[in-house]
């Protein structure tokens, strides 16, 4: 199977062939502080069946040698690669594939991080919108 996928200002599109070696939201403290975000999907993919189809990324090198590739135009986040943790696979933000919706995280990883009021999301109020419009 053929994934595609891409920023948000559609300079950088990439294209992942193949089935992931997992899927899942992760709470770290690291993928919240890059992200600005309470949590990140990650689709785990064989480095070699990835590849950048349009445009170019641009990396930041965590302190533990981790890298975050990112869109040099509009900051959105699409790799993560670690080495030495991760050999020979790339982790795809899988909120940027085009079939973001059809692909549902299998796991949850990194919960002794998440954020204490995740678990009670599904208690607040929800608005189909911004909330008065």
């Amino acid at each position: 199977m053929t994934r595609s996928g891409g920023c948000q200002c559609g300079a950088v599109r990439y294209e992942a062939v193949g089935e992931p070696q997992h899927h899942a939201v992760c709470h770290c403290a690291d993928c919240r502080a890059s992200a600005g975000a309470p949590l990140v999907a990650w689709m785990a993919i064989a480095e070699d069946q990835v590849r950048v189809t349009r445009g170019q990324t641009t990396t930041y090198v965590g302190k533990t040698g981790a890298r975050r590739q990112f869109c040099p135009g509009c900051g959105t986040g699409l790799f993560y690669t670690n080495a030495e943790m991760l050999p020979g696979i790339i982790d795809i933000q899988s909120a940027t594939l085009d079939t973001a919706a059809d692909e549902v995280p299998g796991a949850q990883i990194q919960v002794a991080e998440r954020l204490p009021w995740i678990d009670d999301l599904t208690a607040l109020h929800r608005f189909e919108r911004y909330p008065g419009q």
